[in-house]
């Protein structure tokens, strides 16, 4: 009779570590499903800009004829942005390099009035600055969905399912202070 009172005790335990482990499983599968959709967001926003990239650089061609090199730069970098990436950190990359140039491209329109004068221009540089923004956004949303992520996977005894079910650390994603500078412009 006390054997049979010890084995309910112990499955009564087993079945809730187990139930335990699953709610810490199934919490990780939300999380890594979260981060995915702030990562979804984060490209829709880059793929808008690389939309309005050639605008820009053809915009800014018809003006700056002799600066051909920061427009083949700002064109061959948006490629390599658009291409198959294979880590998030490998696009930061890639993407804080295109950013780089295009504040270099909005430094040459600054050399030319009749390029900033231009409504074609202006409005294309308004909408990068608004897109630029909006990656900002979707940067710090994806960074937060980060956190909680790391937060689950790295404290005790979330860090024991993780590991076992592989689910690894995953770093915030940074981009260069470019964008920041590109997002301060105020257009009238």
């Amino acid at each position: 009779m006390n054997f049979s009172i010890i084995y309910w005790i112990i499955g009564a335990v087993f079945v809730i570590g187990a139930l335990y482990g699953l709610g810490q499983y199934n919490g990780l599968i939300v999380l890594r499903n979260h981060m995915a959709e702030a990562w979804s967001d984060i490209d829709t926003e880059l793929k808008r800009r690389y939309d309005l990239i050639p605008n820009m650089v053809e915009v800014v061609r018809s003006y700056a004829r002799h600066e051909r090199d920061v427009l083949e730069t700002v064109v061959r970098l948006r490629a390599e942005c658009m291409a198959p990436h294979g880590t998030v950190d490998q696009r930061a990359v890639d993407e804080r390099r295109l950013s780089s140039a295009l504040g270099g491209l909005l430094a040459v329109a600054e050399s030319y009035p009749g390029l900033k004068a231009d409504h074609a221009f202006s409005r294309l540089q308004n909408e990068l600055v608004e897109t630029e923004n909006r990656i900002q956004a979707a940067r710090r949303f994806y960074n937060g969905n980060v956190r909680d992520y790391r937060n689950k996977v790295e404290s005790f005894p979330g860090s024991l399912v993780a590991a076992a079910f592989g689910f690894g650390s995953v770093e915030f994603l940074e981009f260069d202070p470019e964008i920041s500078r590109l997002s301060d412009i105020r257009l009238p």
